[in-house]
């Protein structure tokens, strides 16, 4: 995220239009991507009796976030405070007026922009426990979550914390929202544990028309998520745009390839799925590297997180539901990794943008990213942990059995998805 000015600072020529129109652009694609395209891909995922759960947990999620970020935790992401969190000065929404800006584009914007971030970090993570969270449990962790991990994360990275003063690379969400979003996945599924029948039982996706579709919406959106992380309608967005797009069509091109190669069919699911992967891995490096290092990111992306898919559910036997873990946190860990190679000047055909302000060697930058990745991995797997024993303990996290096999859609919503 382009933005070392703190939110709120007046630039003395006023707002730039044109960075304005395409950040409030950027917006809607990014509020697209959960609503309709995360919602949609998610939905057709799961088995037909728990379409509606997770419909409704996307929208619930949209609702909620959007509040809870007016009211205190847009403050704590980029208020004024300290290293580690913001202060309290911008509680619901306080001096974010019509003609207050952050760098040239108002700060209304800015907010905006940066609540459809914080919309879809928490839905990503409904990926882990579909099928089997209660409600109720799925809300208050979601709430949780937001105030504990991700308005701190995004603090340090993006809203004048310690990460960012070091120099940690995050151009659109590595750190902020895949790597919290994978690691908080990760834990989840091993505290609520299996669904009911896993890994004995088959549980493919009941509608993938459904999934391709979301998965379209997500490509497209993906667009204002990391081009619109320059903040400006200029070269750096255009260079975004075109790293994102590529590391995509790499990913889903080199996890096709590797499942075509180990069970002899190419498959849908496999090809947005590698999608997805290539888009995730890209995110933290769209706006410092070129198109040669965003091809290679993106094939490494689909062939790193193929594996790592197959290690968590066949080797590990962990239920993350919809493989949030090895798509998004894998993927977040990889592309944060990349930049401080593919950041670098210096590599021909495969040269970036440059080094951090003050960062001189690839190696220097590397590790710095690495204390970015391993903190952020570390704080998110504790806390995440911490929130949903506390949730559990309060209103218990799992639905009951019988309400399991017969699905959420009837036993928490009184609704079908479909009525045939």
């Amino acid at each position: 995220m382009l933005a070392p000015v703190a939110a709120g600072a007046q630039a003395a020529a006023g707002p730039n239009l044109g960075n304005t129109a395409w950040v409030l652009t950027s917006t809607a694609l990014v509020l697209f991507m959960t609503l309709p395209g995360l919602s949609l891909f998610y939905g057709g995922l799961v088995r037909s009796r728990n379409v509606l759960s997770i419909l409704m947990q996307c929208f619930a999620i949209t609702c909620l976030v959007s509040l809870l970020w007016f009211a205190y935790a847009y403050s704590l992401a980029f208020g004024v405070g300290n290293d580690w969190i913001g202060g309290l000065d911008k509680m619901f929404m306080a001096g974010v007026e019509e003609d207050s800006l952050t760098g040239d584009i108002p700060e209304t914007v800015f907010a905006m922009f940066q609540m459809t971030f914080a919309i879809i970090t928490p839905a990503l993570v409904v990926g882990a426990f579909a099928e089997r969270m209660k409600f109720s449990a799925m809300l208050l962790f979601s709430a949780l979550w937001l105030t504990l991990v991700y308005a701190p994360v995004t603090h340090w990275v993006w809203g004048g914390g310690w990460l960012g003063q070091m120099g940690v690379l995050d151009f659109a969400g590595g750190i902020v929202v895949h790597i919290t979003a994978g690691v908080a996945a990760l834990v989840s599924a091993l505290v609520l544990g299996r669904r009911h029948g896993f890994p004995t039982t088959a549980m493919p996706p009941h509608n993938m028309t459904m999934v391709v579709t979301g998965a379209g919406m997500l490509w497209v959106g993906w667009f204002g998520f990391n081009a619109g992380s320059a903040l400006a309608a200029n070269g750096n967005a255009g260079m975004a745009m075109l790293a994102t797009h590529l590391s995509a069509a790499a990913g889903a091109l080199a996890w096709m390839t590797a499942e075509w190669l180990k069970y002899r069919k190419p498959s849908v699911l496999g090809i947005v799925t590698g999608m997805v992967a290539g888009l995730g891995t890209i995110t933290p490096a769209s706006g410092y590297v070129g198109p040669a290092g965003a091809v290679v990111i993106g094939t490494v992306a689909g062939l790193v997180c193929f594996s790592a898919t197959q290690f968590v559910k066949r080797v590990l036997k962990v239920d993350d539901s919809l493989d949030v873990f090895p798509v998004h946190g894998v993927g977040g860990m990889l592309g944060t990794l990349a930049v401080g190679v593919f950041a670098s000047t210096e590599l021909g055909l495969f040269k970036g943008q440059g080094f951090a302000q003050g960062i001189t060697s690839m190696g220097q930058q590397l590790g710095v990213q690495l204390v970015g990745v391993v903190t952020t991995v570390a704080y998110t797997a504790v806390v995440t942990f911490i929130v949903l024993k506390l949730v559990d303990r309060l209103i218990g996290l799992r639905v009951g059995r019988e309400d399991e096999i017969g699905g959420l859609d009837i036993a928490l919503h009184e609704e079908r998805g479909y009525d045939l």
